[in-house]
């Protein structure tokens, strides 16, 4: 029994430091260049890439060739993935500003509802993503952050969780074309 309550100690102080080391959107408050998706997401954009294990370890290189088009506060921005392994997939977003600095989203591989928030050059995303590992299909939910460079350039770094666990990351670098 004492190892028991010994691992469920350990797994609720893991769980806590975990929550106290979340980076805060708010210190990006007055940061610059300001980051509105409906004017970076435009028109043709290109994104290279890599999905790195929980260890850190590269486990998956990968280009994309975006088109975003936004009508009002509506956009879709399709993507068309080519990874190095011969892999091809597709992702449509349906996106929408729903206040001054917030936005919704939903693809086909999407659980529900994606949302975010921008304060100055930052973007915080988070959504449920079904993944496919090995013929095995599986829900991790991604913590997404979204950093404008400059007007044309924008990093991408985002931790997946299973179970409040990372269990990988990805880095993207995506710019206009």
């Amino acid at each position: 029994m004492t190892k028991l309550i010994k691992i469920i100690t350990l797994i609720f102080i893991s769980l806590s430091i975990m929550a106290c080391s979340s980076p805060s959107l708010d210190k990006h408050l007055g940061s610059s260049p300001e980051l509105k998706l409906e004017t970076f997401f435009q028109g043709e954009l290109v994104a290279y890439g890599m999905i790195l294990d929980r260890s850190g370890n590269l486990l998956r290189r990968f280009n994309v060739k975006m088109m975003a088009d936004w009508q009002g506060n509506k956009g879709e921005i399709k993507e068309w993935f080519e990874f190095d392994d011969g892999e091809k997939s597709i992702r449509i977003w349906q996106l929408e500003k729903v206040g001054d600095n917030n936005y919704i989203g939903q693809a086909a591989d999407v659980i529900g509802i994606a949302k975010g928030r921008t304060q100055g050059s930052a973007l915080y995303w988070q959504y449920d993503l079904e993944i496919e590992v090995e013929g095995e299909n599986y829900t991790v939910t991604l913590d997404d952050w979204m950093f404008l460079l400059d007007q044309d350039r924008l990093f991408n770094k985002t931790d997946m969780t299973k179970f409040g666990f990372k269990v990988g990351e990805i880095i993207i670098y995506i710019e206009k074309r």
